[in-house]
């Protein structure tokens, strides 16, 4: 039993070590993984071997941490039918837009992943949003418009009085929004995207500022979102 329960807690590690990195913007050191994680740096410092092994994580010139190209050919495999339905409508939507264009589904922590993202061909600020990014499904455009969809009796407990009063409003309008609150200086458009067989997902635009109004992006977004449920068979 000992053994088993140091095997899974060596497994959570590395798992979380992975998540730590695809939230940053940057790459991170040992030290600053280790004081993420809560351990020594040289616990630290097997995970990343480890993963360096199997090309899930690399080292820059200065010798922080990345994410590695072993991680694409991963997710990849990820929900493969969804991927391919929607990445031309999410180019279509950042190209016209200039902005990124992410689909986010829901997982069962109450957090909204992005699966895939498509930066703008032409485009003076790209705002990068790679694949494997979470943040609370309570915060960020993506997560909110999941949160239309999502039964109250299924919303996380913390849900505040002025957060629900936000998504009642929203619900009105066909579409969530936000501004600084996953990313600094970011605002988002985001509307639902509801798949058979699948988590509850979201269509969103990131970026420092909207080109044009809030329910022009997002009655796009809506044309996007149907497009991609036909394309997925819905």
């Amino acid at each position: 039993m000992p053994d088993r329960q140091a095997g899974s807690q060596t497994l959570s590690r590395g798992i979380r070590l992975l998540e730590i990195l695809s939230a940053a913007d940057r790459n991170l050191s040992i030290d600053e993984l280790a004081a993420e994680l809560e351990v020594h740096r040289s616990v630290a410092y097997r995970l990343l071997r480890t993963l360096e092994d199997h090309g899930l994580v690399v080292r820059d010139g200065a010798g922080r941490i990345a994410l590695g190209a072993g991680l694409a050919a991963l997710a990849a495999g990820v929900s493969r039918d969804l991927q391919s339905a929607a990445l031309p409508e999410l180019a279509d939507v950042a190209d016209e837009f200039g902005m990124t264009c992410l689909l986010a589904v829901h997982n069962d922590g109450h957090e909204a992943v992005t699966l895939v993202s498509s930066a703008p061909r032409q485009s003076v600020a790209v705002v990068s949003y790679k694949p494997g990014h979470r943040h609370p499904i309570t915060r960020g455009g993506p997560g909110k418009a999941i949160l239309l969809e999502l039964p109250e009796s299924a919303w996380p407990a913390d849900m505040t009085d002025e957060l629900r009063a936000e998504i009642a409003e929203s619900r009105a309008l066909g579409f969530a929004r936000s501004s600084d609150e996953v990313v600094p200086s970011l605002r988002s458009v985001a509307v639902p995207l509801v798949l058979p067989d699948q988590p509850l997902a979201s269509i969103a635009v990131i970026h420092v500022s909207l080109p044009r109004p809030e329910e022009e992006i997002a009655a796009r977004l809506k044309t996007a979102a149907k497009r991609v449920q036909r394309a997925y068979g819905a």
